[in-house]
């Protein structure tokens, strides 16, 4: 959404000069998102990544030290930034649920790196994917000019590479939830709404399991006698060698352990991304020209279009011509 980096690693300062740059040629992430012509025009900013924005001098809210080697706060230089106006950090989601109605800026950092498995989470202390996605919506939409909203569930990814396939699927179900969200609190007539992902994963659902089978479990037996899994991956971690000249024995795992590493065909230390198209599912105006099968490029000129922003032909333009 803002930064503009050759290494997506750059996080910090400390990552650029780690790998022999100056910050000062190399600018890093989380400084381009406090100081950036894009990233300091941001209203809403929600996620994890504290520690980058604190220096190693320094510990957060929670105790964490940060992980800055410039001695920079960007935490309490962007609360500098938004003097004279309504703005609010947070750190828990007591604050984020608590956050006022006349709130013009909001920036949410809510763990020292990744925000946490929606599984390892405290619902307590911590929000979840479509609080923060209905905090982010309720700030935007005093806007009367319009907003976009950019929305990742990116821990499913992370999951997928661990093969760890039922921390994936809940992840899919929390970005399933902050969508629903999204949908409730906004109006067909007047938002777009676009679903879609960058990628796809190795994970496969084989065999013939019977209406009602565990997703998890088993979806029936080879011919070795041996179960296999519905779930399984063509690479990564969960690969387990055979023993005896014999396939893994699946019934001697505790499958249903939120961190199990399913079935793999090759070994690597993380799995990798899949080859296939992606779904794209898109609500509201204009919906209707993400159809069939695009280019991934096509989606933000089809956002522009709708919306009667930037440089391109607007739906805008097309109604002028017509008056």
């Amino acid at each position: 959404v803002y930064a503009h980096t050759a290494h997506r690693d750059w996080e910090s300062d400390t990552d650029v000069v780690k790998a022999g740059f100056s910050p000062s040629d190399c600018p890093d992430i989380a400084a381009q998102l406090i100081h950036g012509e894009t990233g300091r025009n941001l209203n809403v900013i929600l996620g994890g990544g504290r520690g980058e924005f604190l220096p190693k001098t320094q510990t957060d809210e929670e105790g964490e030290t940060g992980l800055r080697s410039d001695e920079q706060n960007l935490i309490e230089q962007w609360k500098e930034q938004k003097a004279g106006s309504n703005y609010r950090y947070v750190f828990d989601r007591h604050g984020l649920l608590s956050v006022p109605d006349n709130t013009d800026y909001l920036l949410g950092l809510f763990e020292k790196g990744h925000t946490k498995y929606n599984m390892d989470r405290d619902p307590i202390l911590k929000p979840s994917l479509a609080e923060m996605t209905e905090a982010a919506i309720k700030v935007l939409s005093r806007d009367d000019k319009g907003y976009f909203l950019f929305v990742e569930g990116g821990r499913i990814d992370h999951a997928h590479h661990d093969t760890m396939a039922q921390k994936a699927l809940n992840e899919t179900v929390e970005f399933h939830k902050a969508i629903q969200a999204a949908v409730s609190m906004t109006n067909s007539e007047d938002t777009l709404i676009v679903v879609t992902s960058d990628h796809a994963h190795t994970m496969s659902f084989s065999g013939y399991p019977v209406r009602g089978n565990d997703i998890l479990g088993y979806a029936g037996m080879g011919e070795d006698n041996v179960p296999y899994s519905t779930l399984s991956y063509a690479n990564g971690p969960g690969y387990k060698r055979e023993e005896d000249g014999k396939r893994h024995d699946l019934s001697r795992d505790d499958m249903h352990n939120k961190d199990y590493k399913y079935p793999s065909l090759a070994p690597l230390t993380e799995e990798t991304h899949g080859g296939d198209d992606v779904g794209i599912f898109a609500y509201g105006p204009w919906a209707h020209l993400l159809t069939g099968v695009i280019e991934q490029n096509v989606i933000p000129h089809v956002m522009a279009y709708a919306s009667c922003v930037g440089d391109g032909i607007t739906v805008c333009d097309e109604i002028r011509k017509r008056k």
